[in-house]
């Protein structure tokens, strides 16, 4: 009876192995090809006397209304010079990130086919983290002030928003911002909506950036993660017996959804937990509606109303040990 149970544990894995191998094979053989434009490179290397080219080549990235001093006192700027200067110690070459590029891209054609290849132009911003990545269908721009490491002199953001200027977070948040054109938004604003609605962009990033764990995916430290994992239960039952998964307090976003250093459940363990934790239990409550209905596929997944997904997702935290 053991070695029946064991063989025909082998051949289920045998079959996932293999189509994961098909899946992967598939991906791999479709061809993307990324472009990508170093604005930083030709905004702080142009000369004063050569913006009008420079506009003329990236209308874009100069919006009417400014006066060309603006964009002549930047350039000249020591400190926005010295930015400069330490984005192109950190990434004096793209070629790395480039291929990371391309391989979420054939990810994402894979899964949505009708994805127009966006050129991909680096900028250097004003350090919106709100706005690291922006893919708009035809373009994708990615702030490379951003990435230069948590411990960067030049950070003067808290802790927790920090921990994500790391160079791997790049691809997480390209996928972040393919994400906010990709699934629709809430149909309404209770906390359950909104937790699924995030779980939908985690699930995105499971299928998109195979090769990365689970905190790269969400922004967490790994012993954030590991916070999460040993108190889910918790957390659900605290949603469950305060009734705030259909609720519309306004407030809740900023307690449990949105970046902050610790989630808000007004009790001692606030101070150990992550911030975002509505996120992270939408995340396993997406998990389980795929797992129990494999069939899916990912583009109408994301269409799934949150009401539904959730009744048809048979989630159950796990228990606390």
């Amino acid at each position: 009876m053991n070695k029946y149970f064991t063989l025909l544990l082998l051949s289920l894995l045998f079959i996932a192995c293999d189509k994961k191998t098909k899946v992967e094979k598939a991906i791999e053989e479709i061809p993307v090809e990324v472009k990508v434009d170093r604005f930083d490179k030709a905004f702080f290397e142009t000369k004063p006397e050569d913006l009008a080219n420079l506009k003329a080549e990236y209308p874009f990235f100069f919006p009417e209304g400014n006066d060309d001093k603006v964009w002549i006192d930047k350039m000249q700027n020591k400190d926005w010079r010295d930015l400069y200067a330490e984005v192109q110690k950190k990434f004096p070459d793209f070629g790395k990130q480039n291929n990371e590029i391309e391989e979420v891209f054939k990810h994402i054609k894979y899964y949505f086919p009708q994805t127009i290849m966006p050129k991909v132009y680096t900028v250097i911003g004003e350090m919106d983290y709100n706005n690291k990545a922006i893919y708009a269908n035809d373009k994708l721009i990615i702030a490379l002030e951003l990435y230069l490491g948590k411990e960067h002199k030049f950070y003067t953001f808290p802790v927790y928003l920090k921990q994500n200027f790391e160079e791997r977070q790049m691809m997480p948040d390209v996928v972040s911002s393919f994400a906010l054109r990709s699934i629709p938004a809430p149909k309404d604003i209770s906390l359950l909506s909104e937790m699924i609605y995030y779980g939908k962009e985690l699930y995105l990033k499971d299928v998109l950036l195979t090769s990365y764990t689970d905190a790269e995916k969400i922004g967490y430290l790994p012993e954030q993660i590991t916070w999460c994992q040993e108190n889910e239960s918790y957390i659900w039952r605290y949603f469950i017996d305060e009734s705030l998964l259909y609720s519309s307090d306004s407030k809740l976003a900023n307690r449990f959804i949105n970046l902050a250093p610790f989630s808000k459940f007004y009790l001692e363990i606030d101070n150990e937990s992550p911030g975002r934790v509505g996120q992270w239990i939408g995340w396993q409550i997406v998990r389980s509606y795929m797992e129990n209905n494999p069939k899916t596929t990912v583009p109408d997944l994301l269409k799934m109303n949150e009401k539904e997904l959730f009744e048809r997702s048979k989630y159950k935290p796990k228990k606390n040990e």
